[in-house]
């Protein structure tokens, strides 16, 4: 990781950095990116590929009808209704 390189993922995230900053940062990403080239040293020849970590049917329900909240209790909390509907700010 080079100054360079500091100043340009700067520039991407639109941010003003100081030479110290970019200094500081140089070393810090540096360090990040040679923690994770540690990560890629791990054999991974046996693992399955995998989008998700759990099997797809634990992390979703069935999609079935249940009963909602009645209006009143839905309302409840709300900073302004009127009509039995929720009241907010004109947006411009």
């Amino acid at each position: 990781m080079t100054d360079a390189d500091v100043r340009r993922v700067a520039e991407l995230a639109r941010l003003t950095l100081s030479p110290d900053d970019v200094a500081l940062f140089t070393v810090q990403l540096g360090s990040i990116l040679a923690y994770a080239e540690t990560i890629n040293e791990a054999d991974t020849s046996e693992v399955a590929p995998t989008s998700h970590p759990l099997p797809a049917e634990s992390a979703l329900r069935d999609d079935e009808p249940r009963p909602c909240l009645d209006r009143e209790r839905a309302l409840a909390n709300a900073p302004d209704s009127s009509a039995g509907l929720f009241k907010v700010p004109k947006v411009l």
